[in-house]
Formats: structure tokens, sequence, C-alpha cells
């Protein structure tokens, strides 16, 4: 009941007796469920990324040249020195 009063505080909440017996009862399962998963030996066992048996099906990341400057450009509404111009965020 400690750490519900503590966090209760925190965040500045007045819970009814009820509610607050409810969420310390969650949270008792809450940290036996991650007791039991500290007990268990994990020694010798490599982490799993996935469980799925896949291999990245990405494509290579290599940069190509699809458009030239002046095609990007031609829509912008202002450009400056071959750049898309912006209005300035600094003052």
């Amino acid at each position: 009941m400690q750490n519900i009063n503590k966090y209760e505080a925190m965040e500045m909440l007045d819970l009814p007796d009820a509610e607050r017996e409810e969420i310390e009862e969650l949270a008792d399962a809450l940290t036996a469920g991650f007791d039991t998963l500290a007990r268990i030996d994990t020694n010798g066992v490599l982490p799993l990324i996935t469980v799925l048996d896949l291999q990245n099906v990405l494509r290579e990341d290599v940069a190509e040249k699809r458009f030239s400057r002046e095609e990007i450009l031609k829509n912008a509404p202002e450009q400056y020195d071959g750049h898309f111009q912006v209005p300035g965020t600094l003052e």
C-alpha cells in the first residue's frame, strides 16, 4: 500500500480506498509475475530478436538519383540558388 500512496501523491490523485486496494492487488500480481520470470535460469540462452524464422527481406540500401534538381524544384513556391526557400524560423 505504501507504493500506491507514493504514486498517488506523485500524480496528485485522491483515490477511494476500494480503488486503491484494487490497484494494489493488481500491482502485487504483476510484481509476482516478474519475480517468477527473474527466477528462471537463462545462463547460456541466446537472446532472441524474433520468434519467427524470418530472414531480412529488405533490399540493399543503395542511393540512386531519380530526379534532377530542376524537376524537384519546379513545384517549389520559392527557391533560391538551387534550394528550397522557406520562411525563417529564428529571429
